[in-house]
């Protein structure tokens, strides 16, 4: 949680240092969606970093990339309960192959574990990240038109204020490490890029081709997060692990190809 609160805070202030002139022109847009703004934030930037931080303490850092391969599925539930989006077939079969994918790393390869419900602490955590995450994709949606550095702004700010009492929660456990030089290098990479640019360039892709297809490429994840778990911190990569890997691949395939047939109708 500390690599939380820091993420979002800094961010924050980084924000409105630079840019609190467009952020007080944005107000008026702001104000009356103000609550549902901070929400966005809440599940989309805390509840999906606290879960997946705290699922990488269960499950392994592939187990942990490739589970993501289930968010496009929690991003299409939400947009049709929220906003009755309508579905290809080929986007239904990508998120049907993506999604046995899913459940193959998640039991391991082995049908035993599907059958005793064999799924470890941290898996489920990473449900819980990818559900937030599902959430906020398809809430953005509704979000008011303003300048992407006011709309990171209070999304970081819904963040923020939702990190703190579960900062709290750790301290009060005695689980606080303070960041080493390390630590900070890692902290300054994450407010930089994922949290800064990979967020900007995420929200740029939903208004540009919508929700269910921009979260399907989010399957790609497990790519790199695979292949950097086994070239960077020597974990052990399974038969299994492939199989799911192509399955995923496979249905972000099928799914852009039934998006874009499908916005060629509408």
């Amino acid at each position: 949680m500390v690599l939380v609160s820091i993420r979002w805070i800094s961010l924050m202030a980084l924000l409105y240092v630079f840019k609190r002139e467009q952020i007080a022109g944005d107000w008026p847009a702001i104000r009356p969606r103000l609550g549902y703004l901070l929400m966005l934030g809440v599940l989309g930037f805390t509840v999906f970093s606290a879960a997946l931080y705290y699922a990488l303490v269960y499950t392994t850092a592939i187990n942990a990339s490739i589970l993501q391969g289930s968010m496009p599925l929690f991003v299409f539930a939400a947009s049709f309960v929220l906003f009755s989006s309508r579905i290809s077939w080929a986007q239904a079969v990508g998120f049907a192959c993506s999604f046995i994918g899913v459940i193959v790393i998640a039991v391991r390869g082995e049908l035993g574990n599907l059958v005793s419900l064999s799924i470890n602490f941290g898996d489920a955590l990473m449900f819980i990240a990818v559900l937030g995450y599902g959430i906020y994709t398809a809430g953005l949606r509704s979000k008011p038109q303003m300048h992407w550095t006011s709309l990171m702004f209070i999304l970081c700010l819904g963040g923020s204020l939702a990190s703190l009492p579960l900062l709290a929660f750790e301290v009060a456990q005695g689980n606080f490490i303070f960041p080493d030089l390390q630590g900070w290098m890692v902290i300054t990479y994450i407010v930089i890029f994922p949290s800064l640019i990979g967020q900007v360039l995420y929200i740029w892709a939903v208004e540009l081709i919508g929700a269910n297809r921009a979260g399907q490429f989010i399957n790609l994840l497990p790519v790199w997060g695979a292949l950097l778990a086994v070239t960077l911190i020597g974990e052990e990569f399974h038969l299994y692990h492939a199989v799911a890997l192509v399955m995923i691949l496979s249905g972000i395939g099928f799914a852009e190809y039934g998006g874009r047939r499908l916005r060629k109708t509408i």
